[in-house]
Formats: structure tokens, C-alpha cells, sequence
């Protein structure tokens, strides 16, 4: 017998305006949870500019560390997801996000390379975790025809998180000498910690997920991913997994990096241009949300992988001004969010509740862990030709993957969610 959630038809509000007090705190949970991770997260990449200079490091050792953490995050993924499946969502998600904030804070003691390779390898195994989490718990607490946007919406707070990494970067640089700024932009970001409580108090588990708790005595393994049906679904979401991050990870990783060693700009206006980007990722990320829900997944995916691999070829490839490196950034941010917008959603849909969890939790994972390798391989590459066609040649390789991914995979759209 299976189980799914209805609502009441959306007011002329909106959409959000129809959420219960209950689906609106668990909506402020995800886009909360989602953007400490990114503040969390992208906070190296603006110190890895310093630390080059005074730990004396190369471009590839300084990739690795943000490789090595995203490997250890596809671990602690695959670990956060099957623990979500067998005590719940919110508990786990308060676990993970207490995690990483502590080790991000952690990375402001570091004092070489080696020992920010380990701390930041920490950080990452609890910051695995919280994207298949958050967007499970929310995917199973909102109505169908309301699923896209929801979840794109959250997906957008990581534009959110994003930016106020470049504001705290640009503040303490501003204010503080180099040598002193980037031990402050790591202890920063253990404040958004406090958010736990809030999750504590006010979020409850899905009455999908509970449904299935009470319903079922078996718990779901790593192993009932890679059986029967559910294997095809695995397959080809943890490619489609692997495009969307491996694109994101190879030039956001580098950008600071690019714009202030290869184009020469001061930090305000290497700032400058990231807030352009930052801001179109939000715009990308709300209006991936609302198409999933007007024309499809698939089709959405497939017109922002496309309009990515357009954008990042001229700007990497082609000779362009500064004037037109900043204009051609708004393209970027919007398509590689676009991307994004409907993983969650799409996801939760692929997968039953029994293992929602943990095939999230892989298969976002999976895809994390392979485009971890994107820094590392763009450094390393960048030693033999110019940086910004290194960023380039991984990029575009990334979004024609998602091509091939979606080709694979069934349309979703609108699809409710059984407990079996």
C-alpha cells in the first residue's frame, strides 16, 4: 500500500503562502542549512589567493586541499544520508550542520599546509551530508506541483551563503592585514551555527518519512541502491550529479584565484566581479525553480547546461576585455545555477521513501567526489597551459554531461511522493 502527502490548492498569494507554519519552518530549516554550507565551504577559495603567497604554496597543492575535502564530503554524504534514512531527517541535519561549522572554525588555527589539508577534510565529511538531508526533508513536506520551486528556492540560499562569504571577505581584507584577515573569515563562520536551535525547536519530521517508520521494520543499506530498479536510477542521477557540481567546483574554486593573479584586480574589485556572478546564481536558482515546475526537469536541465557551456567557452576561451568579463559573468552564474535548481526535487522523485536518503545522499556524492577532482586536475593543468583555459576545458566537459545524464532519465514532473 503506499502513502502520499496532498494539500489544498496554492492561493492567489502563491505558492509559499499556502505552506502550513510546519512546512514554513522546515522551508527556512533547508534554505538555512543549505546556506551556512556554502558560506562554510567558499570561504577557502577566497583565502586560497593569501595562503599561496604566505605558505608558499602551488596552485596544486592549494587545489588539493579543496579537492581533499570534497572527497571526504562524497563520504560523509553517503554516511549522513543512510543515517537520515534510519533516525530522521532533522536530527541528523542539526548533527551535520554543527559539524562543519566547528571545522571550518578550526581551519582559522592552521598554521601550514598539511594542517589545513586535515582540518579542512573534517569539515567536509559534515558538510557531505546536509545538502541530501535538507532537500529530503524538504521534498517529502511539500506538494508535488510545488516541489520544483520549493526546492530551487532553497537551492538559492547557496547564492545567498555565497555572497556573504564575498562580504565578509571583502571586510576583513578591507580592514585587516592579509596575514590576520583569513584567520578571521574562518572564525566568522562558526556564528551561523546557532541555527541548530532553531531546527531543534520548530522542525519536525515528514509524515511521509514517519509514515514509513512506523510501516516498515526493515532498514534501509547502501546496498538496496544498487539493486533492481532503483541501480538504472543511481546510475545515471549520480552522472547527472557529477556534470552539475563538476562544472560548478572547476571555475568557482578558481575564479578569486584567476581574477586577482591572472587579471591582476585588487580584492574590491575582484569582489565586484563575484557579486555579479553571486547575484545572477540567485536569479539563476529562482528561475530554475519555477521552470522545473512550468516545462519540466529534464528540459530545464538541458537549457542551462546548454546556455552554461556557451557562456564559460567565451569567457575562457575567447580574448575578452575586462568590461566584457563582467558582463559575460551574470550568463555564468545564471546557468550554473540553473543547473542546480532542480537536483532536489528531481532526486526525491527518483527515489523511493525507503531509500530517499541515502540514493540522494550518493548520488549527489558520487558527483561530488568526482568533480572534487576538477580543482585539483585544473591546477595541476594550469602548470602546463593558461589557467583560465584549464577552468574552461573542465567546465564545458562537466555541462555536456548533464546532457548525456538527462537524456537517461524519465520526466518527473508533478509526481507525488509514495512511501514505497
Amino acid at each position: 500500500m503506499s502513502h502520499t502527502i496532498t494539500a489544498a490548492p496554492a492561493p492567489a498569494t502563491g505558492w509559499f503562502a499556502s505552506l502550513s507554519k510546519k512546512e514554513k519552518h522546515t522551508f527556512w530549516a533547508s534554505f538555512g542549512g543549505f546556506g551556512i554550507d556554502a558560506l562554510d565551504i567558499q570561504l577557502y577559495s577566497f583565502v586560497m589567493p593569501t595562503l599561496i603567497s604566505l605558505w608558499a604554496m602551488s596552485r596544486a597543492e592549494a587545489g588539493m586541499i579543496a579537492t581533499v575535502a570534497l572527497l571526504v564530503s562524497a563520504t560523509g554524504g553517503w554516511i549522513g544520508g543512510m543515517l537520515a534514512d534510519r533516525y530522521g531527517r532533522v536530527l541528523t541535519l542539526q548533527i551535520t550542520i554543527a559539524w562543519f561549522t566547528l571545522f571550518t572554525c578550526l581551519s582559522g588555527f592552521t598554521n601550514s599546509s598539511e594542517q589545513l589539508l586535515v582540518v579542512r577534510a573534517l569539515q567536509g565529511f559534515g558538510f557531505g551530508a546536509e545538502w541530501a538531508i535538507g532537500a529530503a526533508l524538504m521534498s517529502e513536506i511539500v506538494q508535488a506541483k510545488h516541489r520544483g520551486k520549493a526546492l530551487g528556492f532553497v537551492q538559492s540560499s547557496w547564492a545567498v551563503g555565497w555572497g556573504a562569504a564575498a562580504l565578509i571577505y571583502a571586510l576583513t581584507f578591507y580592514l585587516l592585514p592579509e596575514t590576520i584577515a583569513w584567520r578571521v573569515l574562518f572564525f566568522v563562520a562558526v556564528i551561523p551555527a546557532l541555527f541548530v536551535f532553531y531546527i531543534r525547536k520548530y522542525v519536525d519530521e515528514p509524515e511521509v518519512f514517519e509514515h514509513h517508520a512506523r510501516s516498515s521494520a526493515q532498514k534501509a543499506t547502501l546496498l538496496d541502491i544498487f539493486s533492481g530498479r532503483v541501480l538504472y536510477i543511481t546510475i545515471f542521477t549520480s552522472l547527472l550529479a557529477t556534470g552539475v557540481q563538476g562544472g560548478f567546483y572547476a571555475i568557482a574554486t578558481w575564479l578569486p584565484t584567476y581574477l586577482k593573479t591572472v587579471r591582476g584586480l585588487s580584492v574590491l574589485n575582484t569582489s565586484g566581479y563575484l557579486a555579479v556572478i553571486i547575484v545572477a546564481a540567485f536569479v539563476g536558482y529562482i528561475v530554475g525553480a519555477y521552470l522545473t515546475d512550468a516545462i519540466g526537469r529534464r528540459l530545464t536541465f538541458a537549457l542551462f547546461a546548454i546556455g552554461a557551456i556557451i557562456t564559460v567557452v567565451l569567457y575562457t576561451f575567447i580574448p575578452i576585455s575586462d568590461t566584457w568579463m563582467l558582463i559575460l559573468g551574470f550568463p555564468i552564474g545564471f546557468c550554473y545555477a540553473g543547473t542546480f535548481a532542480g537536483l532536489g526535487s528531481y532526486f526525491a522523485e527518483l527515489f523511493p521513501t525507503r531509500v530517499r536518503g541515502t540514493g540522494m545522499g550518493f548520488a549527489y556524492n558520487f558527483g561530488r567526489a568526482v568533480g572534487a577532482l576538477f580543482p585539483a586536475l585544473v591546477g595541476y593543468l594550469s602548470q602546463q597551459i593558461a589557467l583560465e583555459t584549464a577552468i574552461g576545458i573542465f567546465t564545458t566537459g562537466s555541462y555536456a554531461l548533464v546532457l548525456v545524464a538527462i537524456l537517461a532519465l524519465p520526466e518527473t514532473k508533478g509526481r507525488e511522493l509514495p512511501v514505497d
